[in-house]
């Protein structure tokens, strides 16, 4: 087994073993113990005395390397745990501007009683991969709602190609041209920025001059700010990320695992 205990982590699970071995191990002394000067006072040892207890413990983790491992598992679900509650109160806290935002874009059914939120880059390789899971999500599910949420966070031309698209989601209230724009834009090859996102806004048929001026507009920068703020507070560090239910779902999970997602938060 490698790499047993990360250097990160071995001091405080020596200090822990430590501890707990100074509980079930007794320590001869030729001293008599005097009375506990607190309830739980802190166990001192010689330096001998420290000596014996580390080789103890060292020997064995040695014949029980297993015993790591468990903690370490022990500890990484803790954590997991303890970041699941924390997004299911942020998503609490949020509901109305993570689901019913004025600033978002809603494809598929906008009365649906299912959703799923997806915070996008159109850089991120993983985004354009993820583009046909919610492509087939919305042919197979005429109940869902499935709400766009901007997160340019790779370079320069990811944010121009952002304000490109709120623009155009401006322009087209249903979200019908907005959706053939958002599939050639992500599907597309190349690097998206803003001279290949004005591009393609002409060629699904936007008004040109309306949407490079409502690029610079107040309701841009809303939608942009308030996206940029909710992956904060979410934790959301990568893209795609998906909000499903009180759920935070991190990667291209694939879309199975994504309705899979959805079916149990019908429950």
């Amino acid at each position: 087994m490698k790499n047993l205990v990360s250097a990160r982590r071995s001091p405080v699970l020596l200090a822990t073993l430590i501890a707990a071995a100074a509980l079930i191990t007794p320590i001869t002394s030729a001293q008599t113990p005097a009375p506990p000067a607190a309830a739980n006072p802190a166990p001192s040892f010689s330096a001998d005395q420290q000596q014996q207890i580390e080789t103890l413990i060292k020997n064995y983790i040695a014949a029980h390397p297993e015993i790591v491992q468990g903690a370490l598992d022990a500890l990484d679900k803790r954590q997991k745990e303890a970041e699941a509650e924390k997004a299911r109160a942020t998503i609490r806290d949020n509901n109305a501007t993570i689901f019913n935002s004025p600033h978002q874009v809603v494809l598929g059914n906008p009365q649906g009683k299912v959703s799923i939120v997806e915070f996008f880059d159109y850089n991120c390789p993983y985004c354009k991969r993820a583009l046909n899971d919610m492509v087939d999500l919305l042919r197979s599910n005429p109940d869902l709602r499935f709400v766009l949420k901007e997160f340019p966070v790779l370079g320069e031309g990811s944010v121009d190609a952002a304000h490109v698209a709120v623009a155009a989601r401006m322009q087209d209230p249903t979200g019908k041209k907005y959706f053939e724009f958002h599939q050639k834009l992500l599907g597309g090859r190349g690097q998206a920025d803003k001279a290949r996102a004005l591009a393609v806004a002409k060629d699904v048929g936007f008004d040109m001059a309306r949407l490079e001026k409502d690029m610079n507009s107040e309701e841009v920068k809303a939608t942009i700010d308030e996206d940029m703020k909710l992956a904060d507070a979410l934790g959301v560090s990568g893209t795609p990320t998906y909000v499903v239910g009180d759920e935070v779902v991190v990667g291209a999970v694939g879309v199975d695992e994504l309705k899979n997602k959805l079916n149990s938060d019908k429950k």
